[in-house]
């Protein structure tokens, strides 16, 4: 679990095979060594979470942040939840890849 805003976040994780195929809000993370705490360069929701990062338009943008390590965390919820949080945590946070 790792805690983005206010929520607890499964993750994070290398590999998106353990990322569900729910709907839900996911985190793309980054970082350059194990002692350093994760970045948060994206932040968006999705009816199928686990979907929508493996097949993200803005993935170019993920790596372009230079950051050694990438992974991606998911917060599931439905569909009035997942906006509502989204909105919530893109304002706190500002990622860099977040433009729409």
């Amino acid at each position: 679990m790792i805690e983005i805003g206010s929520y607890d976040f499964e993750g994070p994780f290398k590999n998106t095979s353990n990322l569900e195929t729910q709907s839900g809000v996911y985190a793309i993370l980054g970082r350059n060594s194990v002692n350093e705490d994760w970045g948060v360069i994206d932040i968006g929701e999705s009816v199928n979470v686990r979907y929508r990062v493996e097949n993200h338009d803005r993935a170019g943008c993920w790596k372009e942040q230079n950051y050694a390590i990438l992974n991606c965390a998911a917060y599931y919820c439905n569909l009035i939840d997942r906006s509502i949080i989204e909105t919530e945590l893109r304002n706190r946070y500002n990622p860099p890849c977040g433009d729409r």
